[in-house]
C-alpha cells in the first residue's frame, strides 16, 4: 500500500472564538480516528490540527491509497435449512447468496463447522479495502456531524435554491493526498488545492497548495496566517511578555481570554495602550473586568499585582505605524473606564442598609421565595453554626466566649447585607463582580473590615482551587449561604441530573466540603444540615437524607481527584465521620496502617469478622466472661485486646489515628491463631455467644478510624 501525507482544510466565514479550540480538536480528531479505523492510517500516523478564525484543517502522515484487504467470515444459516436431503441449495440459501451478492456457483465453497449444537454453513472471503476517497468521504461527513457547534445558522448556496446547515458559511475546501487532488465534496463544496489567507495582508490571494506538507509553511510565508492554534497561542503569550517586561510590568494571567483572543486573529501583533491614571480610582477588578470581557484586552500589573494604566491589544493587522490602531484602541477603552468609575461613584451614594429592602422585591426562586427572605435564612444558619462553634473541643478551632459573642453579631450583618450589592449599578453592568463590590462599598461606607471582608468572601470558594474566606465571619457566612443554596434546591426537589446542574449543587457541595475540612471546623455535618432545616419551615420537604449522600459522593469524588485510592476513600467514609475536618487525618492513618506488614492479613481478618457478626440473629452478645475462655487462642486474643485496645483506644480520643491504628498491629498472631483453632459457633451456646462478644469487642477496636475489611483485597 503506498502511503503519503494527507491535509483536509475547511475555509468557512469567523467562526465562534469561544468554541474554535474544540471545533479544531474535534474537527481533526474525528476525521483522523474514522481514516485509522477503516484502516486508511496506522497507528503511528500522526495527527497535526489547525484552527484559525477561518479555517479547520487536518494533516495527517502515512495514509494509505487504499485499506488493506481483510478476510472475513459470513454464517449464513443451518446446515439442515440451506441445504436439502441431497445436499442442493434451498431457496432460502440461494437468497441469502443473493443479499450477499452471490450466486449458487459459491455453494460448493462452503464450510461447514459446528455453532453451538446445530452444524452451519460459514463463507469465507476477502472484504476488499476501501480506496482513499471513499473512506475520507466517510470520515469527513462523520466529523462534520460530530462537531461540537454552539449554534447552528441556515445560509444559501451559490445556486440560489439550496440550503446549508453549519457553524458558519463555508467557502472552500481542500484535500491534498501528496500532491494528489482528491475529490471530496461537503456543504455543497467540491475539493481543490486554493485556500484563502490573511483578509488584508496575504502577500498573494488565492494561496495554491503544492502539497499536503506545504500547507503550514505556504499560508505563513504566502498567506500571513499561523494556522495551528497553539502556535499562534505561543506567539501571543511570548509577545505579550516580551511586551509588558519592557515596562517593567506583567500581563494578568487569563487562560479562557488568551484562548478566546487566539481564536480571533490569524497572525497576532501586540501593541502597548493606556488609559488616564484618574480611572485607578475604580476599584481595579472592574477596570479588569470591562477590559477582558468587553475589549479582549490584557490589563498589565505592577510586581504588587496591582493595575496600572497600562494594557495590551493583540492585533489582526501589522501596520508599519501602529500609532491610529493605538489610539483608536485608547479611545473606545476611555468610555467603557468612564462608565465603571460613574456607576461606582452612584453606588456610594446610597448604604448597603438602605438597599436591603429593595430585597424584597427581587426574586430568588419561585418556590423559595425573594432574596429578601433569603439572606434572612441565611443570617438564621449562621446563628446556628455560631451556636454550633460554641461547643468546640481540641483539636478543632477554638473561639473565646466573647469572640464567638462578637463572630455571631458579625455574621448577622453580614449575612443581611451580603446581597444587597446586587441591586447596584455595577453589578447590574458585571454580574461576575457580586461580593466583590460589596466588599468595596462596606469599606467605603466605614463598615467594620471584618463585615466588609465577609461580604467580599461569601461566595467563596467559587470554583476548584479558589482561595477561602479570609476570617471567621466570612467562614460562618460562606458556609451558612451555601448550605441556604443546597437545602433549600434539594428541599424542592430540584437535584442534579447527570451533566445538568444548573444551579451549580455540585459546586456547593465542595465548597462546603472544603470549608468544613481545610478550616478544621469543630461541625458535624449531619447536625449542621438538621439544624438549618428549619429555618425554611413549611417551604420545602425534608432533604437531610437526600442531601447527606450528595455530600457524601463529592466528598468521595474529591477525596480520589486528591490521589487518595478507592479502597482508602471507601474505608474512611464507610464510617461516615460527621466531622469532615477528621477525614484528612483519618485518610493518612489508614495509608500509614496499609504499608505495615500485618495489614493485608489484619484486614482479611476484620472482614472475616464482620461477615459473622452479620449473621448473628437478635441482639449480639456483648459481654465477654473469663471463665468461658476455654482454648489458649481465644485466651490470647483477650488477653492481647485487653491490652491493646485501651491503647488505641486513647489514642483514637487524641485524635492520633495513625498511632491509633498502628497499636492495633500486635493483633494479627493472636487473630490469625485464633481462627486457625477455635470454632465460633460452637454448639455449646453459652461458648458461642461469648466468642461472639470478643469478636464483636474486637470488631469494634479495629473499626474506630476506618473500616478496615474495605482494604481486604
Amino acid at each position: 500500500m503506498t502511503t503519503q501525507n494527507l491535509l483536509v482544510e475547511l475555509f468557512v466565514e469567523e467562526l465562534p472564538p469561544k468554541a474554535l479550540k474544540k471545533l479544531g480538536q474535534s474537527f481533526a480528531g474525528t476525521l483522523a480516528e474514522s481514516l485509522k479505523v477503516q484502516g486508511l492510517a496506522g497507528a503511528t500516523s500522526v495527527a497535526t490540527a489547525y484552527a484559525s478564525p477561518r479555517r479547520l484543517a487536518l494533516h495527517l502522515t502515512d495514509v494509505g491509497t487504499k485499506a488493506a484487504d481483510k478476510p472475513v467470515q459470513h454464517k449464513l444459516m443451518p446446515v439442515a435449512v440451506a441445504l436439502t436431503a441431497t445436499g442442493e441449495a434451498t431457496p432460502a440459501l440461494l437468497k441469502k447468496l443473493l443479499g450477499l451478492g452471490l450466486t449458487a456457483d459459491v455453494v460448493p465453497q462452503l464450510q461447514r463447522r459446528v455453532d453451538g449444537k446445530a452444524e452451519t454453513l460459514f463463507l469465507d472471503a476477502v472484504a476488499p479495502g476501501v480506496p482513499l476517497e471513499e473512506g475520507l468521504q466517510k470520515a469527513l461527513d462523520e466529523a462534520l456531524a460530530k462537531l461540537p457547534i454552539p449554534k447552528v445558522m441556515t445560509y444559501q448556496l451559490a445556486d440560489g435554491w439550496s440550503d446549508v446547515k453549519f457553524v458558519r458559511p463555508a467557502h472552500g475546501l481542500v484535500a491534498l493526498h501528496g500532491e494528489q487532488l482528491l475529490k471530496l465534496y461537503a456543504l455543497g463544496l467540491t475539493a481543490g488545492r486554493e485556500t484563502q489567507g490573511h483578509r488584508f495582508e496575504a502577500a498573494v490571494s488565492p494561496v495554491v497548495l503544492q502539497n499536503a506538507d506545504s500547507y503550514a509553511t505556504q499560508l505563513r510565508e504566502q498567506g500571513a496566517v499561523i494556522a495551528s492554534f497553539d502556535e499562534r497561542r505561543d506567539e501571543i503569550r511570548r509577545q505579550l511578555d516580551a511586551a509588558a517586561a519592557k515596562l517593567g510590568l506583567k500581563p494578568i494571567e487569563d487562560d479562557a481570554l488568551l484562548d478566546e483572543v487566539t481564536a480571533l486573529v490569524e497572525r497576532p501583533n501586540v501593541l502597548t495602550c493606556q488609559f488616564e491614571a484618574e480611572y485607578l480610582a475604580v476599584p481595579q477588578e472592574c477596570l479588569i473586568l470591562t477590559m477582558k470581557a468587553n475589549q479582549k484586552y490584557f490589563p498589565l500589573l505592577d510586581g504588587h499585582g496591582k493595575l496600572t494604566n497600562h494594557f495590551l491589544l493583540v492585533s489582526n493587522i501589522s501596520p508599519e505605524d501602529a500609532s491610529a490602531v493605538i489610539g483608536g484602541n485608547e479611545r473606545v477603552v476611555r468610555p467603557r473606564l468612564a462608565d465603571a468609575k460613574f456607576f461606582f461613584d452612584q453606588d456610594r451614594k446610597k448604604t448597603l442598609a438602605s438597599r436591603v429592602p429593595g430585597l424584597a422585591k427581587v426574586v430568588y426562586h419561585g418556590k423559595l421565595g425573594t432574596q429578601g427572605e433569603r439572606s434572612e435564612r441565611v443570617a438564621r444558619i449562621a446563628h446556628e453554626i455560631v451556636q454550633q462553634l460554641r461547643m468546640a473541643v481540641y483539636p478543632y478551632t477554638v473561639l473565646a466566649k466573647d469572640e464567638l459573642d462578637m463572630l455571631e453579631h458579625k455574621a448577622h450583618e453580614a449575612a443581611l447585607l451580603a446581597k444587597t450589592d446586587l441591586l447596584t449599578d455595577m453589578v447590574g453592568e458585571f454580574p461576575e463582580l457580586q461580593g466583590i463590590m460589596g466588599g468595596y462599598y462596606a469599606r467605603a461606607e466605614g463598615l467594620r473590615d471584618g463585615v466588609a471582608i465577609a461580604i467580599e468572601d461569601h461566595y467563596k470558594p467559587r470554583f476548584a482551587g479558589d482561595a477561602l474566606p479570609r476570617n471567621h465571619t466570612g467562614t460562618v457566612l460562606a458556609l451558612a449561604d451555601k448550605l441556604e443554596t443546597l437545602i433549600g434546591l434539594f428541599g424542592i426537589g430540584q437535584l442534579p441530573t447527570g451533566d445538568k446542574d444548573p444551579f451549580a449543587l455540585r459546586r456547593h457541595a465542595l465548597g462546603v466540603i472544603r470549608l468544613l475540612i481545610e478550616k478544621n471546623l469543630s461541625l458535624e455535618l449531619p447536625a449542621l444540615v438538621k439544624a438549618a432545616v428549619p429555618v425554611f419551615g413549611e417551604l420545602i420537604q425534608d432533604p437531610s437524607a437526600a442531601l447527606t449522600t450528595f455530600l457524601a459522593d463529592r466528598l468521595a469524588v474529591g477525596l480520589r481527584d486528591q490521589g487518595y485510592s478507592a479502597q482508602e476513600v471507601d474505608a474512611v467514609l464507610a464510617l461516615a465521620p460527621a466531622r469532615l475536618g477528621d477525614v484528612p487525618r483519618r485518610l493518612e492513618a489508614v495509608r500509614a496502617f496499609a504499608a505495615l506488614p500485618e495489614a493485608a492479613s489484619l484486614a482479611a481478618a476484620n472482614k472475616r469478622v464482620g461477615n459473622i457478626l452479620k449473621k448473628v440473629e437478635g441482639t449480639l452478645p456483648t459481654e465477654v466472661s473469663a471463665e468461658l475462655l476455654k482454648e489458649p487462642a481465644e485466651q490470647a486474643l483477650a488477653a492481647t485486646l485487653a491490652e491493646l485496645g485501651p491503647k488505641a483506644d486513647a489514642l483514637f480520643e487524641a485524635h492520633d489515628y495513625a498511632a491509633s491504628l498502628q497499636a492495633l498491629a500486635g493483633l494479627k498472631a493472636p487473630v490469625d491463631a485464633f481462627f486457625d483453632d477455635v470454632m465460633v459457633n460452637a454448639e455449646d451456646v453459652a461458648l458461642r455467644n461469648n466468642r461472639l462478644a470478643l469478636l464483636g469487642r474486637l470488631h469494634a477496636a479495629m473499626n474506630r478510624v476506618a473500616d478496615l475489611s474495605r482494604l481486604a483485597s
